[in-house]
């Protein structure tokens, strides 16, 4: 259908188009007419504000891109025992404040007799703060998993137990040093 219009449409156009060759040197008359001819050139002259737009655009673009870099760099808050659950920040607090105590009454207990004792106890309760901050981090990681809430569990009771075996022995240490002491003066 589309052939017959165009068919149709030549057909009605026959004899129309000018299909004459133009004369000898009719390209170099009309470029000398060109040539001739006054031409005014027109400049355009920028204003200032034309210079800024460009300006403005690159600059909203780095401050896109600086946003949106600092936005997906900013870590997720890591999550302890007290954000999963109102129980579970009870257990910490008791915990807590425990080992605070057993750790205030370790370093009353500091002596020049006791003092490797409680040294070697504040470095492995610094080695258990820092299990507990992986464990922090397993826990925003992993959901709320149960079984990373118990080893968090386990940690503190492993530190309370490292408090109260060294507070024993400090006490084991002391009762030697008064029988020391006793025998010395009976003699």
């Amino acid at each position: 259908m589309e052939k017959d219009n165009l068919k149709n449409l030549f057909e009605k156009l026959d004899g129309q188009f000018d299909i004459e060759t133009p004369s000898i040197g009719h390209q170099d008359r009309f470029l000398s007419k060109l040539k001739t001819q006054d031409t005014k050139v027109t400049t355009v002259q920028s204003k200032g504000k034309n210079i800024w737009k460009p300006l403005m655009a690159v600059a909203a673009s780095v401050i896109l891109c600086l946003s949106l870099f600092t936005i997906t760099q900013q870590e997720p808050e890591v999550k302890d025992l007290a954000s999963v659950s109102p129980e579970l920040s009870k257990t910490q607090d008791f915990f807590t404040t425990a080992i605070n105590k057993e750790l205030a009454l370790l370093k009353d207990e500091r002596s020049p007799e006791t003092k490797v004792l409680v040294d070697d106890a504040l470095k492995q309760l610094n080695i258990l703060e820092k299990e507990y901050e992986l464990l922090k981090v397993d826990l925003t990681e992993s959901g709320d998993d149960k079984r990373v809430i118990y080893a968090m569990i386990s940690n503190f009771q492993t530190r309370i137990d490292v408090l109260q075996s060294v507070l024993e022995n400090i006490e084991q240490v002391k009762q030697l040093k008064q029988q020391n002491n006793e025998i010395k003066n009976t003699i």
